[in-house]
């Protein structure tokens, strides 16, 4: 049997130098976080980290978590932390939230398929952080088996791990069963993969309400209401087009509506059918005397009138041909 080491007595000291010892070793460790109980290992040693998968039951395509001792160790492990998650820690750690960040390139370790990210927490145990300022970043998840209930005492952790585990360090029951908060902090905006011990309440008191909601999405939303404010009329002030209106402006450009004397305007496609609906109307304007095409179709094309209306009068008739003096000549 692994032995249980007690940090809730006066040999806490000497209980967690016997687990940093075991970690400076390449062994698996439980310890007490604010959340569960949970079980690590030194993040940096690959085979140490692949213990705990195996001892877990768990496969490569699910890493661990890294605990880590301040907030000083994030830009060692993370880069291109986003302003709004250091909010987010300035607020919450340490606590039981868990940022997921792009991983420093450089590091030499193996957690499992990350696909370039890490995923980090400070615990507000104060047995925990002094493991972690001994040890160092650690690579740690709750201390069961996967699929079964996580551990909230140190036997229940021994129980389910038994000797896969060098050394257990006992911390007192825990008070809960509730998980870390868990936001992936790679993209654009924050994205809840887990709500956990912080609630969605909090998050909104810190980053604001639509925190988790697409930038365009949200300008979208602003433009709407601008748009509806631009067209509400401050007290006092009058529409351009009503004073105009009132003291007979008018306006320089054509009216749009028809007036008296306009003509007709065609946009048949079909050149027949407007030819023949416009000799129609000439038709209907010379049976009734009210001709005026020479005077006012200056664009349009004429049409011959094949309807006999009688003798033509020269001087009033626009579509008889009087010849000219020269013409008449010849």
């Amino acid at each position: 049997m692994s032995p249980v080491v007690d940090a809730t007595s006066d040999e806490r000291a000497a209980s967690v130098a016997t687990t940093v010892d075991a970690v400076r070793r390449g062994e698996i460790v439980v310890i007490p976080t604010d959340t569960v109980y949970g079980i690590g290992a030194d993040a940096f040693d690959v085979t140490a980290v692949a213990d705990v998968l195996e001892a877990k039951g768990r496969g490569r395509e699910m890493p661990p978590p890294v605990l880590i001792p301040d907030t000083r160790t994030v830009d060692g492990l993370a880069r291109a932390v986003p302003d709004w998650a250091r909010r987010l820690i300035d607020e919450l750690w340490p606590g039981p939230l868990t940022l997921v960040l792009h991983a420093q390139p450089s590091l030499h370790w193996d957690l499992g398929e990350t696909a370039g990210t890490v995923a980090l927490r400070m615990p507000d145990d104060e047995i925990a952080l002094e493991v972690l300022r001994e040890t160092g970043p650690m690579a740690v998840t709750s201390a069961n088996r996967t699929g079964e209930p996580a551990a909230t005492t140190v036997t229940e952790a021994a129980v389910a791990l038994g000797p896969a585990v060098s050394v257990y360090l006992d911390g007192g029951p825990r008070s809960t069963q509730e998980p870390s908060t868990i936001i992936d902090c790679t993209g654009e905006v924050p994205e809840v993969l887990r709500l956990g011990a912080i609630g969605r309440e909090r998050l909104e008191e810190i980053l604001g309400a639509d925190f988790d909601r697409a930038p365009a999405a949200a300008a979208d939303v602003t433009d709407v209401a601008d748009d509806e404010a631009a067209h509400v009329d401050e007290p006092g002030e009058v529409d351009e087009v009503t004073r105009a209106d009132e003291v007979g402006e008018v306006d320089d450009e054509p009216f749009d509506d028809p007036q008296p004397g306009d003509r007709p305007e065609f946009h048949d496609e079909d050149p027949v059918v407007a030819a023949a609906e416009e000799e129609r109307l000439r038709a209907e304007a010379r049976s009734s005397g009210t001709d005026d095409t020479a005077a006012t179709s200056q664009g349009w094309e004429d049409l011959p009138s094949t309807a006999d209306d009688g003798p033509h009068d020269p001087t009033t008739d626009p579509i008889t041909h009087t010849p000219s003096d020269t013409e008449a000549q010849r």
